[in-house]
């Protein structure tokens, strides 16, 4: 691409799909997974970090381009005492289907000084480049899915041929929030998380609200829930109740009922799936909280709590299960649109024993094709809670879906 060939068009909120906010910054335009007003009231830095971080976030228009070029400025997170990680991928698909890969070297780092505090340091480092060249020839839908675990600020867009606005898909939109597993913890590059996995199967659009160690049923999350147009709408949660010990059982039961209570406000029929946590054997039974361990420069983690104490209320996997499944249970009797999966159906003890845990909490790429594929099959196929019907197109408002509103 010459220098006379480029054009260059503004990277605006109207390109983004699977945000719910985008934040004009001294660089470009930061992607955001919570509105402002939720992240005024996040607590922590754990939050802050993984709410930018843009998870199923991604560029979506139409061109004739055969090369495209999007500058930006990462920020790369870095564990002191660890290796760098591998630089965030950037998945290009033409008309739904992967067609070429991009990293952006150099950008911010964040060094985590401590795991359990989230204290870090940040260093400036220069914006990228991430570039696609040999692109099929003629007009084509682009989407340019940015890295789920890498903060990504978006500068230019520059293109051999000139871009459109994407075509409206007419797509159910799925609304879902989890924890790392759902942001996408160890997957190798962003459309293989699960969530986006089980999305491209079931045929819908993703807005993925999966936030690393930050499912702990914050009323701010449920109150963005509420507000975000969607047609189907998924909650994964205990996992971060546990390995935080964050919660007791007297607390956690109502926190639920809460939590579903404000999604249901905005959402009274839509289909809810509540969803436990799956196989994570170190907290099956063994309240947290979690506590790194470093053996030989690997980091595994294990459950510091006391068993005995789950007769006191403390919080293990499979309490969490039971309790989730009585919420659901009795809260259908007045919400026939409610459901419930046992997590342990997309990756129980079969998966571990063929595909085990790398940390002994997240799974590793084939894992997360395990679990997309298991909840595209339980939830997105026939008789499933999310199957397709005859009901026609979405029934989300009619803007663009995971367009952030204004907030």
């Amino acid at each position: 691409m010459t220098e006379q060939d480029r054009i260059t068009t503004p990277v605006t909120a109207g390109m983004l799909r699977g945000l719910l906010d985008a934040e004009a910054t001294a660089h470009g335009l930061l992607p955001h997974r919570l509105p402002a007003r939720a992240r005024r009231q996040i607590p922590d830095g754990q939050l802050a970090m993984a709410e930018a971080q843009p998870s199923g976030v991604r560029l979506a228009f139409r061109t004739r381009a055969t090369t495209i070029e999007l500058d930006t400025l990462p920020t790369k997170r870095v564990y002191r005492g660890f290796p760098a990680p591998p630089d965030g991928v950037y998945d290009l698909l033409v008309d739904g289907r992967l067609t070429a890969q991009a990293t952006v070297p150099g950008g911010r780092v964040r060094t985590i000084t401590d795991m359990v505090s989230q204290t870090a340091e940040v260093h400036e480092g220069p914006a990228g480049t991430a570039r696609f060249t040999g692109l099929p020839a003629g007009d084509k839908e682009v989407e340019i899915w940015l890295p789920h675990n890498e903060i990504t600020e978006l500068i230019a867009l520059r293109t051999d041929a000139p871009v459109e606005p994407a075509r409206e898909c007419g797509r159910r939109v799925w609304l879902h929030h989890g924890s790392s597993i759902s942001q996408g913890s160890n997957a190798a590059h962003p459309t293989a998380i699960w969530p986006a996995l089980a999305a491209a199967q079931g045929r819908v659009e993703l807005v993925n609200l999966g936030f690393g160690g930050s499912a702990l049923l914050d009323p701010f999350t449920a109150r963005a829930m509420r507000d975000t147009p969607a047609d189907l709408i998924s909650v994964k949660v205990g996992i971060n109740i546990v390995n935080s010990d964050a919660m007791r059982l007297r607390a956690f039961s109502p926190a639920v009922h809460g939590f579903l209570d404000t999604i249901r406000e905005g959402h009274p029929a839509t289909p809810l799936l509540v969803v436990s946590p799956i196989l994570c054997p170190v907290q099956e039974d063994t309240p947290g909280p979690l506590a790194p361990v470093f053996d030989g420069g690997t980091l595994r983690f294990r459950a510091t709590g006391d068993p005995a104490e789950r007769a006191a209320g403390r919080l293990t996997l499979n309490v969490i299960r039971a309790e989730l499944a009585r919420i659901v249970d009795q809260r259908r009797a007045e919400d026939p649109n409610l459901h419930h999966l046992d997590g342990r159906d997309l990756y129980g003890a079969s998966d571990y024993a063929e595909l085990p845990l790398p940390d002994e909490v997240h799974p590793d790429a084939a894992g997360h094709r395990r679990i997309g594929e298991n909840f595209a099959r339980l939830v997105f196929g026939t008789g499933g809670p999310f199957a397709a019907t005859a009901g026609g197109p979405s029934r989300a408002e009619r803007r663009v879906p995971g367009r952030p509103a204004s907030s």
